[in-house]
């Protein structure tokens, strides 16, 4: 027998177990009938089987027959259980019926399952009533007898046959100029699609010039994204920078450059298993969100932003599916980068019970079971500003691979810093370019007079000098900048008690994102007095 997908296998199982009610969730119902097609032509359940289908505009009618006389769904139920043979029952459209979008479920359609999934346990003619729905939470009437299926969205070798499938009904209109990498690196680009929306985005990659080749792979991407943003619940982040846009942090880099390319065939050969995911915590404005953002130009993965807001909704039961959804979601993109920015924001509640009845604390189960058992290559990147806020059963050992402390920049990453911005702001071909001297000695000036400022206010400080050099229509000057040191209060001082407990949390719990050698002696000690907060360096000093 040809190898069944895990979907065919556990539709099998269930069905020849007589597993009474099904409920699949999927968005793509065709998927489901022709996997039964499948199974009924391979010979994993028997072939006598029959399959049947409704809908509300066709009602319940035989898989290739003509559509049936329009009823409501309890009828269709009713005439289910008078058939004869063997058969296996897919409604569709029920879902609007059982609660969905907070309604409360019909009655009489509650209970009509409940008499479906009695006959059909204990009848003597083997039937199986499969729901399909886009999502649904079930009454509570419905959850002892009614078994969830996944359908994962289409795999690699279901898009590949699909475009096989579109190249084969279009031969004769169009030219392929795809060789095996770009082929596979356009299937990979369409991974994260439905079927439908990947046929949709193949017919628009040739509609212009008739032709697909390596150019169209963006225009996949494209489609990609819009998927993406109408889910609502992930935001696609174009390519940015790379790492060596990032002032200093040179143990986290190289952490990060060590497991380029993990997710490959070629890792595995090396029992290398693909790295879960990464904590960045620390003072804010140092970088740590610039971090997750370089990360995907410089393994060249798809960048998935995670806004664990939007996950939470006023319906009940709805936020647990949405992050369900979204994590399906980052799935069938791998391998990607799923990046979770100041997550304590999100689930810092979740210990606590956030006044919510719960839901925080079964949204972020969901997350923590997801990031302990998941297989595929979802990188996990969370930021967070407030350490001490997340639950501790977060920080365990196995959900993340490290946790990076994230600390105010030493003199000599300062000193990168400032060559980086004042290199993007004060560059021919801008009128102020060439009117700075952007010489080490500078960079060591400027470097001095900002001890203590994070490298956000150092970013900022650079655009308030071309500002009031642009008021004044001239070019910028050093003085510029050190006007404008002087007359910021950093987050040093203003936060100092905050940023010290911060400190005294990562000194034994996280890895310091910069090297020992890099930083320099710092004393073993947190300062007693606040106002010396910038003189003291936190973080183990391991190395990579």
């Amino acid at each position: 027998m040809t190898e069944l997908s895990h979907f065919q296998r556990t539709l099998t199982e269930l069905i020849r177990a007589r597993n009474p009610v099904l409920l699949v969730e999927t968005q793509e119902p065709d998927r489901v009938l022709d996997a039964l097609d499948d199974l009924l032509a391979k010979g994993a359940i028997p072939r006598g089987r029959a399959v049947r289908s409704y809908t509300l505009t066709s009602g319940l009618h035989a898989r290739q027959g003509a559509a049936g006389k329009r009823v409501v769904p309890e009828e269709a139920l009713l005439d289910a259980m008078k058939a004869t043979e063997p058969t296996v029952f897919v409604f569709q459209d029920v879902h609007h019926q059982l609660g969905v979008s907070g309604r409360p479920a019909e009655p009489g359609l509650v209970r009509a399952i409940l008499d479906v999934a009695s006959a059909f346990k204990g009848g003597a003619v083997p039937h199986t009533l499969i729901l399909v729905a886009p999502g649904l939470t079930l009454p509570i009437d419905l959850e002892k007898v009614v078994t969830v299926v996944d359908l994962p969205l289409p795999s690699a070798v279901e898009i590949s046959t699909a475009l096989e499938s579109f190249l084969a009904a279009n031969r004769d209109a169009i030219r392929v100029e795809l060789d095996g990498p770009e082929r596979e690196r356009l299937i990979q680009a369409a991974q994260g699609l439905t079927l439908g929306e990947a046929e949709n985005a193949f017919a628009r990659a040739i509609v212009t010039d008739r032709v697909l080749n390596a150019d169209d792979i963006a225009l996949i991407l494209e489609e990609k994204r819009q998927t993406i943003r109408k889910s609502g619940l992930l935001e696609f982040i174009p390519p940015a920078s790379g790492l060596g846009d990032v002032g200093g942090l040179d143990n986290l880099k190289k952490w990060l450059i060590k497991r380029d390319g993990a997710w490959l065939p070629e890792a595995a050969e090396w029992t290398v298993p693909a790295p879960k995911g990464l904590l960045i915590t620390g003072v804010p404005g140092c970088g740590k969100s610039l971090t997750a953002a370089a990360v995907s130009s410089q393994w060249g993965l798809p960048l998935l932003r995670l806004d664990v807001g939007r996950v939470f909704s006023g319906l009940v039961g709805s936020s647990e599916q949405n992050m369900r959804n979204a994590l399906k979601l980052a799935e069938a993109v791998a391998p990607s980068i799923l990046w979770i920015d100041e997550i304590e924001k999100g689930f810092g509640s979740a210990s606590s019970g956030g006044g919510d009845s719960g839901t925080s604390s079964r949204v972020f189960g969901t997350f923590l079971t997801w990031m302990q058992e998941k297989k595929s290559s979802v990188f996990v990147i969370a930021t967070a500003n407030k350490i001490d806020a997340l639950p501790p059963e977060f920080l365990r050992k196995g959900r993340f691979d490290e946790i990076f402390f994230v600390d105010l920049p030493t003199h000599a990453e300062r000193e990168s810093i400032w060559e980086l911005h004042l290199g993007k702001h004060l560059t021919p071909p801008s009128r102020a370019g060439g009117q700075i001297d952007l010489s080490s000695p500078t960079f060591a000036e400027l470097a001095a007079a900002s001890e203590g400022f994070s490298g956000a206010e150092i970013a900022q400080a650079v655009i308030s000098g071309c500002f009031d050099a642009f008021a004044e229509r001239r070019a910028v000057v050093i003085e510029d900048l050190l006007r404008t040191i002087a007359q910021t209060v950093p987050l040093s001082v203003t936060q100092a008690e905050q940023i010290t407990r911060i400190r005294e949390w990562a000194e034994s719990r996280a890895v310091s994102a910069t090297s020992e050698a890099a930083r320099g002696a710092y004393e073993s000690d947190a300062p007693t007095d606040p106002k010396d907060v910038s003189s003291w360096r936190g973080g183990r000093a391991i190395e990579f």
